[in-house]
């Protein structure tokens, strides 16, 4: 019986193939992202009121995408939704940048275990090579392509621990740590210091070294933290901590 004869067993039929439908984006999603992006970058500061008329004739679209995207970002933390008053950007006390990045160093310390032990070669090429343009990023003293990389690897030595319960937990406290990492270089110390971090880190994922991956990330994150800690003590409003510059 021929293999496209209708009334052949389905194992023996040939398989069409057929072509995946792309999914645009939808308008609400772009407007998330590019709000979420202009309050990690500091085009919109910390305490800075969210007027939905004046966001919807910057980025030119309706007020009723705004609305959605300004609750979006206040369930990811960003954002502060003001009974009858609006909303505006959260801001972020020493406190709650010491809280949020022992809890981050504990969970990309034991991603970064886990990753050693577990990726495979493809993952730790596909790693290595993202490493490799940041560094160039950076010996070109180029930021923003430097941070938006940076946030990448962090994501993927999640992805690599194979563990999908802590890529949830991850991915949960990312918008406000991406906001927060973006203010850590504010010193061109730190970015170097991040850099070396970076190397080291890597080194250990190539050695397969669960244990110095692990200590280094933690130690990477901590000092992150201490070093938007000490940006805030210079201003007189701890608040606008997280609109200075590219990430550690």
């Amino acid at each position: 019986m021929n293999e496209r004869d209708p009334g052949a067993p389905v194992a023996q039929r040939e398989r069409r193939a057929f072509a995946a439908i792309e999914r645009p984006k939808q308008l609400h999603e772009t407007v998330v992202e590019r709000l979420r992006d202009m309050i990690v970058e500091g085009e919109l500061a910390s305490g800075d009121r969210l007027h939905d008329a004046n966001l919807a004739k910057i980025l030119q679209v309706s007020r009723t995408p705004i609305r959605e995207a300004i609750k979006l970002l206040a369930t990811e933390g960003l954002v502060d939704l003001l009974p009858g008053r609006g909303a505006r950007v959260r801001e972020m006390s020493s406190e709650d940048i010491l809280d949020l990045f022992e809890t981050i160093a504990g969970i990309e310390r034991h991603a970064c275990e886990l990753a050693a032990e577990r990726m495979s070669e493809r993952d730790l090429d596909k790693l290595q090579r993202a490493h490799k343009r940041m560094a160039r990023h950076h010996a070109a003293g180029e930021r923003q392509p430097y941070f938006r990389l940076n946030h990448e690897i962090h994501l993927a030595i999640v992805e690599a621990s194979k563990n999908v319960t802590l890529q949830a937990i991850h991915a949960s406290l990312m918008s406000r740590a991406r906001r927060a990492r973006y203010a850590a270089l504010a010193s061109q110390a730190r970015w170097m210091e991040a850099m070396g971090e970076h190397n080291q880190i890597m080194a250990a994922l190539a050695k397969r070294d669960p244990g110095r991956a692990g200590e280094i990330m933690r130690q990477h994150d901590l000092g992150t933290a201490r070093s938007i800690v000490a940006v805030l003590k210079l201003r007189p409003n701890e608040g606008h901590a997280a609109s200075s510059g590219p990430d550690a």
